[in-house]
């Protein structure tokens, strides 16, 4: 795509004769499009035509962005490709998978009852069913923590064979 000339060059090496545009496209929030289009003579006898049109008669049109929009397409795909980027998208992606299987999963899209505080507890119990459904799906060695080390005064209660009690708030009762 040649902007400063508004010609297209398809791999054939033939050069699009119209260049029209940009258009806004029939969605309020898809981006304008520029459309160059090839002549009949231009398409008819190319040996690579099946590879870029499935047309007998039309001749070829290719839509586009406006430079600033393909630019900045160009900027956020090599960003997509950094390590940084893939992080914190990781992110975002299991949010959004969350948010999936509640939508999708528990009927979540619509409310059983009515009223927001109804709704409200709807969805907390929902998230508290949620959870212990993937506390219960964890192998054994996965489920707790692992236990603190013991202090310095539970060390020395070990080695002189003094009893712990489990609470020591019990201790003067």
């Amino acid at each position: 795509m040649d902007y400063d000339h508004r010609q297209v060059t398809c791999p054939q090496g033939q050069v699009s004769q119209g260049w029209h545009g940009p258009y806004p496209t029939s969605s309020p929030t898809a981006a304008p499009l520029i459309v160059a289009r090839f002549t009949k003579s231009q398409c008819q006898p190319c040996p690579a035509r099946t590879q870029c049109t499935s047309s007998r008669e039309s001749t070829r049109t290719v839509g586009f962005p406006p430079r600033e929009l393909r630019d900045l397409q160009l900027r956020v795909r090599t960003e997509q490709q950094m390590p940084e980027w893939k992080t914190r998208y990781a992110v975002r992606s299991g949010v959004v998978g969350t948010v999936n299987e509640f939508a999708h999963g528990h009927g979540m899209r619509s409310c059983r009852y009515r009223g927001q505080g109804k709704a409200h507890i709807q969805h907390v119990l929902t998230a508290i069913a949620v959870n212990i459904e993937r506390l219960s799906g964890l192998s054994p060695a996965e489920e707790g923590p692992t236990p603190r080390r013991p202090t310095a005064f539970q060390n020395y209660l070990d080695q002189r064979e003094i009893p712990r009690p489990k609470s020591w708030r019990t201790l003067g009762s």
